[in-house]
């Protein structure tokens, strides 16, 4: 029976016994503390410069009206531009997206994927490539978001890549022809480290690494340095391809390993879309990083539509705040903001993405 906490009679030792009692029974998915640091808080309404969003998805299904209100909610933001990557998960057939966003040509820019039907047929490449010379002729930016967390593109539409990675060997000229048609390649490859760790009390992204947990014992799935390593080699085996490494390229726990690649591939670039929870856990040795590569990183979002989402993640960005508690990540720590440059801010926002526009377009 637990002893009484409040009571003024009751014994330390006891009731030091009761305070660990009770905290013993808090579950760590239950742990949603309240800072009580008397620090600065801030609200940033809009974006310091126009932002350029190069990783968003049809979150409104193609629907007019929803897409009018984005419009909305960019502007209140300061959301100039938004990509949107076609990918099986969300959205309607790269066609129906097209049209719908094709209507705001100067706010929307929509990729594709590629086409894995038939895969095993000797005429795929060559069909694989007509698919994109007919994507591109519609007006497709790039293909994106290609997703290989370890069982290969299982996110492409029509078809699903099921054990197709960048390292198949009917992908190698279709990588390459992408180069040719300035179609840069958006790819998500892998999940946090924490996905890929055995889920236990030693791993410090417990509860989201629990949720998004890559079984790398199923038969033909890739492990993070398998996926890592399979990057690479398409990277350096197509230096005429841009390839995007969304989300830090998942790396963001090893920035020096992260830097190592960019050094080695500068046809490499990265996205910060929807790793804040990750990296603003370590702030200054991503702010370090962010301001080296400040070139090769793009803004983006991965995260709906919303204003306050917008907002947060201009927080983090350009504000000094520390120590806050932000449920949605689905960590259990602290973050703190990174304060980053102005020089560094515009180029993230919209000048690197600027420059690419230049560079496809030449």
């Amino acid at each position: 029976m637990l002893v009484a906490i409040s009571g003024a009679c009751t014994p330390k030792a006891d009731k030091e016994l009761t305070y660990r009692e009770i905290a013993g029974q808090i579950l760590l998915k239950d742990f949603e503390p309240i800072s009580i640091f008397n620090i600065p808080v801030t609200n940033v309404e809009k974006a310091k410069y126009g932002v350029i969003d190069m990783h968003s998805h049809d979150y409104t299904n193609a629907n007019p009206e929803q897409i009018a209100e984005w419009i909305k909610t960019m502007d209140a933001c300061g959301i100039r531009h938004t990509h949107i990557m076609h990918c099986e998960w969300i959205g309607e057939p790269f066609e129906v997206m097209l049209k719908a966003y094709g209507a705001h040509p100067d706010r929307f820019s929509v990729w594709c994927s590629l086409d894995y039907t038939n895969i095993e047929a000797e005429d795929w490449e060559e069909k694989a490539k007509a698919h994109l010379d007919y994507c591109k002729s519609l007006g497709a930016f790039g293909i994106g978001e290609m997703v290989d967390k370890g069982l290969g593109d299982e996110y492409a539409r029509p078809t699903k890549g099921t054990h197709i990675h960048l390292d198949h060997p009917k992908m190698q000229s279709v990588l390459e022809y992408a180069g040719k048609l300035g179609l840069p390649i958006s790819i998500h490859m892998a999940e946090p480290i924490w996905m890929y760790e055995p889920i236990d009390n030693h791993n410090d992204g417990l509860m989201n690494g629990a949720n998004w947990k890559v079984d790398t014992t199923v038969e033909g799935c890739y492990d993070y340095d398998e996926v890592m390593e399979c990057f690479v080699n398409a990277a350096k085996a197509h230096p005429n391809t841009i390839f995007i490494g969304c989300h830090y390229l998942n790396m963001n726990q090893d920035y020096p390993r992260l830097g190592k690649i960019l050094d080695e591939c500068p046809n490499v670039y990265l996205d910060l879309a929807a790793r804040v929870g990750e990296s603003a856990a370590t702030p200054r040795a991503t702010s370090r990083f962010i301001e080296k590569y400040a070139d090769r990183i793009f803004f983006g979002t991965d995260n709906g539509t919303s204003a306050d989402m917008y907002r947060t993640v201009f927080r983090f960005l350009e504000t000094d705040d520390e120590h806050i508690y932000e449920p949605s990540f689905g960590y259990h720590w602290a973050y703190s903001a990174f304060n980053l440059p102005d020089k560094v801010l515009r180029k993230i926002y919209y000048e690197n993405a600027e420059k690419l526009y230049k560079k496809l377009n030449k």
